[in-house]
């Protein structure tokens, strides 16, 4: 059989997003680096019928969507992971690559979103990753979840009222953001409280990221 060569681009993106994994303290095997990047090929695809994502510059996705959501995976706590308004499965499906020991659940109401990660997990051969497509504030599983992840999703506070009937007993809820959400921090119910706020460096983004975990108080 003839081996397919690579897309123009393709190895050096895999020297990138290896480099940046390894500042990050991960050390990704080959097989991890090519279903990260495969997740970036499928999501061009669905981005010509469905507007999944606003980055479509593969080399740019690798800091902004697989680095960035790779940036969270030493902080995680737990086993049972919620990956809440997955979307295009950031930072969800980077997680399950990277750690096939921790089962995530990624939730989304949008159908579309939701066929967009099925399909993914599905092609990607992800058995430690399923799909959920519920409204997270009306969600009652039988589980509750040790960690429950938040990019871009909204305010902290508001994260907390949406999630935390679906928090296990001595879980965090890790909310990715920006600039350190002073603000948001100071209007947290007074029945949570942060645990730790950690500062990302995110290799190729020039900007802050934090994420903060919150637990019951």
């Amino acid at each position: 059989m003839t081996a397919v060569a690579a897309r123009p681009g393709q190895r050096q993106l895999e020297v990138e997003l290896d480099s940046g994994a390894r500042a990050l303290g991960l050390v990704p095997s080959r097989e991890a680096l090519a279903k990260l990047l495969q997740h970036l090929e499928l999501l061009d695809k669905w981005n010509q019928v469905y507007s999944l994502t606003a980055i479509r510059d593969r080399a740019k996705a690798v800091s902004v969507h697989l680095l960035d959501s790779l940036s969270a995976v030493s902080h995680l706590h737990g086993r049972h992971v919620l990956d809440v308004g997955s979307g295009a499965g950031f930072p969800g499906i980077p997680i399950a690559i990277a750690r096939p020991d921790l089962e995530v659940d990624l939730l989304d109401s949008n159908h579309k979103k939701c066929a967009f990660l099925r399909q993914a997990i599905g092609e990607l051969g992800l058995t430690n990753a399923r799909v959920v497509c519920e409204r997270v504030e009306s969600w009652r599983p039988a589980k509750r979840f040790d960690c429950i992840i938040s990019r871009a999703l909204g305010e902290i506070a508001e994260v907390i009222a949406w999630t935390g009937h679906l928090l296990a007993p001595g879980g965090v809820i890790a909310a990715m953001k920006g600039v350190h959400p002073f603000e948001e921090i100071a209007r947290i119910p007074p029945d949570f409280r942060v645990r730790q706020a950690h500062a990302l460096a995110v290799p190729g983004l020039d900007v802050e990221r934090h994420l903060v975990l919150i637990e019951r108080a």
